[in-house]
């Protein structure tokens, strides 16, 4: 019996979003850009680049429950945007979790609230105004003079009046000025719609991968002939690897031909699948660390595809990524404590675009 094929879904770059999306609409799409949806209880990702600390920008939102899970599920990826950075290590993914019923549990407390509102006595408690607000502003106190006759009672006041400064006595003295918040480098939000891969195979061409290779031949002088005939060999071939055609040109050919059906994707998903490798797997893609809470072992969840770099936009001038695909890895058990609020940090692997790695 045929072993079953994990699926293979795309995800495509798809309508603008508009305005800003809240509450479950919000956190349960998909979508490229814009600024990170937090679950229920579960405080939004904000992480900084590990080179240069600087607030890095969203570049993936996934909505991804596990079926069977109790969960609802959400990934961020993030990325430096800014030119100057070294890309190795400024990539980073999170994972956030709540309990279905945590959501409907908010959502059915907010609608109390609601209902509740038209039948509040707006004057019930209100003697107990202000017993939480934060210290009263200080109060001027005239002295009249217990003895004193009205005249010069009156005098006493004026010339308490005059030297009476409103300005130091009614208002506090300014708070010290805080630091300005770092400005979030952000793309601009697209929704992201997801389809089968076998849909697109069914109906493969494979001019585009040929193109493309007809191209890197073009300016690398190299066959077909010498590009298939090297394709034989191991894919991480010691002698292979001193040759002009690297190991890496297998793998990218294959890359090439299983994305040619739909060139367009920016995201692959298969949760526990596997990974299509653009170069030669590392080792650190072989011998994973394991999940950073639980210990237990990590599997491959989706990855990011070439396309997605030319599709991230921003009204920002000087924001752009640069990558061949980022692999990324999560827990197996896509563990969740009870009562966590805070994202867990999950693993990405880049593989540099292979004009970078292979060509130059």
């Amino acid at each position: 019996m045929a072993s079953l094929r994990t699926p293979v879904l795309l995800g495509l770059r798809d309508a603008p979003v508009h305005g800003c999306p809240t509450g479950p609409s919000a956190w349960s799409t998909s979508k490229l850009g814009g600024v990170p949806d937090a679950l229920p209880a579960v405080a939004a990702p904000r992480p900084a680049c590990g080179h240069c600390g600087q607030p890095l920008a969203l570049a993936v939102q996934v909505y991804c429950p596990l079926e069977g899970s109790p969960f609802h599920r959400l990934l961020h990826v993030f990325s430096c945007a800014r030119p100057t950075c070294d890309r190795g290590g400024s990539w980073k993914v999170f994972r956030s979790q709540c309990l279905q019923q945590t959501q409907e549990r908010e959502a059915h407390d907010a609608q109390k609230q609601e209902s509740s509102l038209g039948t509040k006595d707006w004057c019930e408690g209100a003697d107990d105004w202000g017993s939480d607000s934060e210290e009263a502003p200080p109060q001027v106190t005239l002295d009249f003079g217990s003895n004193s006759d009205s005249a010069s009672q009156h005098a006493d006041w004026s010339g308490q009046l005059h030297k009476l400064s409103l300005q130091d006595a009614v208002h506090p003295a300014p708070p010290k000025e805080e630091p300005p918040l770092p400005v979030l480098p952000l793309f601009l939000p697209h929704y992201i719609c997801v389809v089968d891969e076998d849909d697109y195979r069914d109906f493969a061409n494979l001019d585009h991968a040929h193109s493309l290779l007809r191209e890197y031949q073009q300016r690398e002088g190299v066959t077909m002939g010498q590009l298939l005939s090297q394709s034989s060999s191991s894919d991480c071939d010691e002698k292979y690897e001193k040759t002009v055609i690297k190991s890496g040109d297998k793998m990218f050919y294959k890359f090439m031909k299983r994305i040619a059906a739909c060139p367009e994707q920016i995201l692959r998903y298969t949760w526990n699948g596997e990974p299509l490798f653009l170069s030669c797997p590392t080792p650190e893609t072989r011998v994973l660390p394991g999940c950073s809470h639980c210990g237990g072992p990590r599997i491959f969840e989706f990855q990011l595809m070439p396309a997605l770099a030319s599709t991230l936009k921003s009204a920002e001038l000087g924001l752009s990524v640069e990558f061949g695909t980022i692999l990324i890895y999560t827990c197996e058990k896509s563990c969740w404590p009870p009562n966590h609020q805070t994202p867990m940090e999950e693993l990405c692997i880049i593989q540099a675009d292979p004009d970078e790695l292979l060509f130059k």
